[in-house]
């Protein structure tokens, strides 16, 4: 998530950099007069001198006065409020905007799961009864350790392939942020635990699952269930190209970035591909 937002960053800070550089040059102020459209650019003309400017939906201002940027000793280079380059400066500034807000949330993330289990490490180790269930809720399907007690809980867990074929009940220790199983494996907490029962569809582990059982195992796996959560991307694209006025550019950056953020977030969520 990190890497592609800082690619992303980069390119729109490029971006802004060209386009910054372009308005360096036109250090000389005045006022002139929109006197026509055509061809995706207005004719402007102020008492020393007339440009045209690259100007989306241009025709709506002919006619009118405006403030006029151009370069002293080449007033044929000239931009007015609202024209093209201004728009792409504020598209290429937007790009880098979010990149690095969803970049900050993301890492703000990290240093609260970080913080909970430093936190949930220092209690003292306790061996409990616990029964593994599969909870999905929406299209997000996730691995809970039901753990028995005087207050039963539900404790969110990252999966593992151990978790399809632990025997209900099993005996578990929890270590702080840490839940040793069986065969010295050991899985950890994907969010707090809860004394309400979470919701979702439930599944429950048999009471002996069936040792031949296969459960899913490596990167490809995962990839497949989060896969989904990619899906609504191109629709998020659509949608801030659509405000952002910013084409075919503005929808490839957003789809890119809202299809991982897609993927760190079920993995942040700890998905179950089982």
């Amino acid at each position: 998530m990190l890497v592609v937002c800082f690619v992303v960053a980069s390119f729109s800070w490029l971006s802004y950099s060209d386009d910054r550089a372009a308005l360096v040059s036109l250090t000389s102020r005045d006022m002139g007069e929109v006197v026509s459209f055509s061809d995706g650019a207005v004719e402007v003309r102020w008492p020393s001198g007339t440009a045209r400017v690259a100007y989306e939906n241009g025709a709506r201002i002919v006619g009118k006065q405006t403030q006029v940027a151009f370069d002293p000793a080449d007033p044929s280079r000239a931009v007015i409020p609202g024209s093209d380059l201004f728009l792409e400066l504020d598209r290429a500034l937007g790009g880098v905007t979010f990149s690095v807000a969803v970049a900050l949330l993301v890492v703000l993330a990290g240093v609260v799961r970080v913080l909970l289990a430093v936190r949930s490490a220092r209690a003292a180790a306790v061996t409990v009864s616990v029964r593994r269930i599969r909870l999905q809720s929406g299209l997000m399907v996730r691995s809970w350790l039901e753990i028995e007690g005087p207050v039963e809980r539900w404790l969110p867990v990252y999966y593992d392939p151990v978790l399809v074929t632990l025997p209900s009940p099993s005996s578990v220790e929890l270590r702080g942020g840490r839940v040793a199983l069986i065969d010295g494996v050991t899985v950890y907490p994907s969010g707090r635990p809860v004394t309400k029962h979470p919701r979702g569809r439930r599944l429950d582990n048999p009471v002996r699952p069936d040792p031949d059982t296969r459960a899913p195992r490596g990167l490809a796996a995962q990839l497949r269930v989060d896969a989904v959560f990619m899906v609504p991307a191109p629709v998020v694209g659509l949608f801030w190209a659509y405000l952002d006025r910013s084409g075919f550019t503005g929808w490839i950056t957003a789809t890119v970035i809202a299809g991982v953020l897609g993927l760190w977030w079920a993995a942040f969520r700890g998905s179950d591909p089982s």
